[in-house]
């Protein structure tokens, strides 16, 4: 069929779409704007209607969930506070991005230094429950999201037996030679800050001798605190 000419079409059936068309513009302008709200984030689909709905392509629909949850707290020109979100919520969709995509290391970064550094600490202390977990699930991959959960317990929470149980559980179960030796040390300046000396000594020594440090320089520097350890240990007995 041949199309007539938009001339064929008698005015007033124009004037009626015209009409039409700037009274719906009229009302959608006049609409107040979308508030975005912290209830709206809905609970993550589960793992196996998320691999369904991936198309055999896991790691791309992580990456798009992760984009998504990101994007989420600023909608239409509002923002939301991490502070408003439902971290219950906020944990499930982390978790089944983590299941699609293990390898990613950016959920665990999200957890530690964006929604676990709020004012709220009972959130904060979720945030790092959270890590911890998943760290114990790929240590030797997840250790780096663990040294700010260490952090973050020392210096934010003020949790110093916290932040030893995560500083522990780096040295306990982070045991690939790539993981640093910094992060291997940390409950060892902890148990020093604790004024915990003796036991901070033990540590020390243990890991001299368990043969992890192979840098003869790092080697030395830790040679040489455990010696001013035994000196503080002596002047503080």
């Amino acid at each position: 069929m041949r199309e007539r000419p938009i001339s064929a079409v008698p005015k007033p059936v124009l004037l009626l779409l015209a009409l039409s068309f700037f009274v719906q513009i009229s009302w959608f302008l006049a609409q107040p704007p979308h508030i975005a709200k912290a209830e709206d984030l809905m609970p993550a689909p589960s793992l196996s209607t998320l691999k369904i709905s991936s198309f055999g392509e896991p790691i791309a629909m992580a990456k798009g969930m992760m984009l998504y949850l990101q994007a989420f707290d600023n909608q239409a020109g509002h923002n939301l506070s991490f502070q408003q979100l439902d971290y219950i919520k906020l944990e499930t969709w982390l978790t089944r991005i983590l299941e699609l995509d293990p390898a990613g290391q950016y959920p665990l970064f999200a957890a530690s230094r964006l929604y676990g550094e709020i004012s709220d600490e009972n959130k904060q202390r979720r945030m790092l429950d959270f890590v911890y977990r998943q760290f114990l699930v790929d240590p030797n991959r997840r250790w780096k999201s663990m040294t700010h959960a260490v952090l973050l317990a020392r210096h934010r929470l003020h949790d110093m037996p916290l932040a030893r149980k995560y500083a522990h559980a780096i040295l306990l179960h982070a045991t690939s030679s790539d993981v640093p030796g910094w992060a291997k040390q940390m409950e060892i300046f902890l148990l020093e800050d604790m004024n915990e000396l003796q036991s901070a000594k033990i540590l020390l020594g243990g890991l001299l001798q368990s043969g992890q440090i192979t840098d003869k320089y790092e080697y030395r520097f830790l040679e040489q605190r455990l010696t001013e350890l035994e000196q503080k240990i002596k002047m503080n007995p």
